[in-house]
């Protein structure tokens, strides 16, 4: 896939399976483009937000499902259940394959880094010649960095239990298998972690 959304909702306390099932058919229209991929709820970090995932084989889909969204009255299907709404644009990093629904979790870190300006092609490069080690303690979902707003990454980590996280991430350190060489001097210091859980309708479980 070319290119990929996050939407991030806002949404009131207890609405979430109303708001997800909302969200799978806003997604699922007649008049939809790109693919629902995930739908998750925030469980460790800011809490209540429906994060939806959507993956688009051409920019021109993701160009026109955006002007969709921001143009509806009820977007997502989920105005009654939200108090905000955050888009996000993102293309993937280039050596990684498309996003397959799969059952790797049901815990998901997604991670949010900020990057120097003018460091995201030695990122990607470090990253090439890392992710084969780093994947050998547990997956990569997708690895992305974003075409809007500053400059940034984004990545999926699917884990069986919070146990395993910790496990993956403590030994693949120790083991000089994580982080890239230089990673580290590339991003800022505006990073983010939050665990999700997935909705009964996320094709990532």
């Amino acid at each position: 896939m070319e290119r990929y959304e996050i939407a991030t909702l806002t949404i009131r306390m207890g609405s979430q399976e109303a708001a997800s099932l909302a969200a799978k058919a806003y997604s699922d229209s007649i008049d939809a483009r790109g693919t629902l991929l995930g739908c998750w709820l925030s469980d460790i970090g800011r809490l209540n937000q429906l994060i939806i995932l959507r993956g688009f084989d051409r920019t021109e889909d993701l160009v026109k499902e955006r002007a969709r969204t921001l143009k509806s009255p009820d977007p997502f299907g989920c105005l009654d259940y939200m108090t905000d709404m955050n888009l996000e644009s993102y293309a993937p990093f280039p050596f990684l394959k498309p996003i397959v629904p799969a059952a790797d979790g049901p815990y998901y870190e997604i991670r949010r880094y900020k990057l120097k300006q003018g460091t995201l092609m030695p990122t990607i490069s470090a990253w090439e010649k890392a992710v084969p080690m780093r994947t050998q303690y547990s997956p990569l979902t997708i690895a992305l960095y974003a075409i809007d707003g500053p400059s940034r990454t984004l990545q999926i980590w699917p884990y069986r239990s919070l146990e395993q996280r910790t496990q993956a991430r403590y030994e693949s350190v120790r083991d000089g298998a994580w982080p890239g060489i230089g990673c580290p001097d590339w991003v800022e210091l505006e990073m983010s972690s939050t665990i999700v859980l997935p909705t009964s309708i996320s094709p990532l479980q």
